[in-house]
């Protein structure tokens, strides 16, 4: 763990120290290990509360970034004897109009995530009401806040942060006297929340949230961030001016705030992202190669052209001391990066192996690719996957889960009509069929928020899914009983809510990988969401490579990272990338579009409207252009990878 209590400092060319962070920030390896500190610091809240004979009153957030706190304080209750009896909770917002049980709403989300399972007392806890009558809201609120001066204040505030800086649901534009009210979402708000209403169009325009001003009233603030999504945002809430243009940017005014955030959304900080700008570095070779390359893209300079005097006006003076010239530590960032870059993923047979990122032998390999989803393969890495097979390898795809919440309900409907006509133009009596497609019209017509779809329709849904991922195997080539439908249990319910990562996920995984016994494996490396589809299907993954690890086909087995069509490796991190011709990039895209339920209006676009596809080749565009920038050879695009190691 990284922590600053204080705003880190250096000092000016004219002695004076340069101040970055305005907001003691604390930075975890991961999520799960900053979310223990947090919910242990809850804790000894409570406990302290409990031994003066006080109640203990907590502000909480919802959405992704609490959930761990929650499970862990749970677990506490359930395994130390933590009691909530004194505690009193307000949570901060809730959308508007939205009925308490519904499957979206805040008030289900604390229940089943905290409320539940502790020994909290049901009138001890406040959520804002999203059902008040319009012409009552201002009284609501102000009452709201009543209720919380009532029992003393917020003793602790626990916050998420929004991609535009909103915390609670106080959107830019929230001014810092701002009290609780309803608002109007923003849209880049609803399009985030787009995921968990299964499209943009169902997520409501309006909240009630507290306001700014009750939620600086709290003695203490935790503000809770994950994942390179939040990166930005993070960076200017912390070290940038206090603006209403990033409403978290207000809590630099407080006098006890901690931001807790991980590694990824802690990367566009300064003393991260550059450090040796803050502070004396160790200049090991991938701080050198982060330096090399982030001089060479803020300079526009190809890395072979970087000069003694770009390096001194830059911060980067004692590496110059320590390692001499800049022409050397140039050539040595550059052959590195040179032989990241290979046409031959599975390693080039009868070829001298030594500056490849993969080993010649053997020559032919198994091959086994974990697919989160049902197109995470060819859209992360088809051009790769295209090339292990045309070179030969034994090449199996894992679809990890059935993908079936991300079908359209119009979707479903279509192939089960088609179901029905087929078998009646073939004369097939199949009442069954027939009853399925009138009860699922039926139930889809009149379905509430509150309701997820029938066992019958997740079935029809998945086999959509698991029809297009067979296309798209015959597409490359490869016999579909290679393609491996796990199913795995912990995301078959019904809801973007999925089920913690179980001993049987993690069983059928380590099942395949001893059947196939693979050389290579290739899994998804995106982790920006911890309870995330991708990081939840890694974590089997991990944990069935870490149960193995010892058996003797391991040991030979090399494990490759992909990312998503969000984000690329940074260049000091890639260690394999594999390029793509003009026409290996129309042959990717190509197999994307089998699947059609995938285009032309996806169930979650995410805050991204562009479809996969465009992506996919945009990114691989980029992170071709950023080797091309470098001073290396120029390609059409490019997939890049990470080794991962036991």
């Amino acid at each position: 763990m990284q922590t600053t209590n204080h705003s880190k400092n250096t000092k000016g060319t004219i002695g004076q120290p340069i101040t970055y962070e305005k907001i003691p920030t604390q930075i975890f390896a991961d999520s799960k290990e900053a979310s223990n500190a947090v919910a242990q610091e809850i804790a000894d809240l409570i406990r302290q509360k409990q031994s003066e004979g006080k109640p203990c009153v907590l502000g909480l957030a919802t959405g992704s970034s609490p959930k761990t706190v929650y499970a862990i304080l749970v677990r506490m209750h359930k395994e130390e004897g933590l009691s909530f009896r004194n505690v009193i909770a307000f949570n901060l917002d809730e959308y508007y109009q939205m009925e308490p049980e519904s499957i979206y709403s805040y008030h289900r989300f604390m229940k089943e995530q905290l409320f539940n399972h502790v020994d909290i007392p049901q009138e001890n806890y406040f959520i804002p009401d999203g059902t008040v009558p319009s012409a009552a809201l201002r009284d609501y609120c102000i009452s709201y806040e009543n209720k919380i001066n009532a029992v003393g204040g917020l003793d602790f505030q626990l916050l998420g942060i929004g991609g535009n800086g909103h915390i609670g649901f106080n959107e830019p534009g929230s001014l810092i006297n701002s009290r609780t009210r309803l608002i109007t979402l923003d849209h880049s708000t609803r399009v985030a929340a787009g995921m968990e209403f299964g499209g943009l169009h169902n997520v409501p325009r309006k909240a009630i949230t507290l306001g700014i001003a009750p939620i600086l009233n709290a003695r203490r603030i935790v503000l809770l961030a994950w994942g390179e999504r939040k990166a930005s945002v993070i960076k200017g809430a912390v070290e940038g001016p206090v603006s209403e243009l990033n409403p978290a940017s207000y809590l630099q005014a407080h006098s006890d705030v901690t931001f807790v955030v991980d590694e990824s959304a802690a990367s566009e900080l300064t003393r991260i992202k550059t450090p040796w700008a803050v502070d004396t570095v160790v200049w090991d070779n991938k701080m050198i190669k982060k330096a090399v390359a982030h001089l060479s893209k803020i300079l526009g300079k190809p890395i072979l052209k970087l000069t003694d005097k770009d390096y001194n006006d830059n911060g980067m003076s004692d590496l110059l001391a320590q390692y001499g010239a800049s022409y050397e530590i140039n050539i040595n960032v550059f052959n590195q990066l040179q032989h990241t870059i290979t046409g031959w993923p599975g390693g080039k047979p009868n070829a001298d192996d030594t500056y490849r990122p993969e080993r010649a032998q053997p020559a032919k390999k198994r091959v086994l690719i974990f697919s989160p989803h049902p197109d995470d393969d060819i859209i992360s890495m088809g051009g790769t996957f295209q090339r292990l097979v045309d070179q030969g390898h034994e090449v199996h795809v894992a679809y990890q889960t059935s993908g079936n919440i991300a079908v359209a309900d119009d979707e479903a409907l279509r192939f089960i009509d088609f179901v029905v006509d087929f078998n009646g133009g073939f004369s097939i009596n199949s009442p069954e069929t027939t009853k399925l497609f009138q009860d699922a019209k039926e139930f889809l017509r009149h379905t509430k928020d509150s309701e997820i779809d029938t066992p019958e329709i997740r079935k029809v849904k998945g086999l959509v899914r698991r029809g297009e991922a067979k296309a798209t195997c015959r597409f490359v080539g490869i016999p579909t009983s290679q393609a491996h439908f796990l199913d795995l249990p912990f995301y078959e319910t019904g809801t973007v809510q999925k089920k913690p990562i179980g001993e049987a996920d993690i069983q059928i995984v380590e099942d395949l990988i001893e059947k196939i016994k693979p050389h290579q494996i290739y899994a998804a490396g995106d982790f920006a969401d911890p309870h995330g589809t991708h990081k939840v299907c890694w974590d089997a993954i991990e944990a069935a490579l870490n149960r193995s690890k010892e058996k003797d086909f391991m040991k030979d087995c090399w494990v490759w990272l992909y990312r998503g069509a969000w984000a690329e490796w940074d260049i000091y991190e890639i260690e394999m990338a594999v390029p793509m011709s003009p026409d290996q990039v129309l042959k990717k895209r190509q197999g994307i579009f089998k699947h059609q339920s995938q285009k032309d209006g996806v169930v979650f676009q995410g805050e991204d409207s562009r479809e996969f596809w465009q992506r996919a080749e945009e990114r691989n565009r980029g992170t071709a252009q950023l080797y091309d920038d470098l001073g290396l050879a120029e390609y059409e695009a490019m997939e890049a990878f990470v080794r991962w190691k036991f």
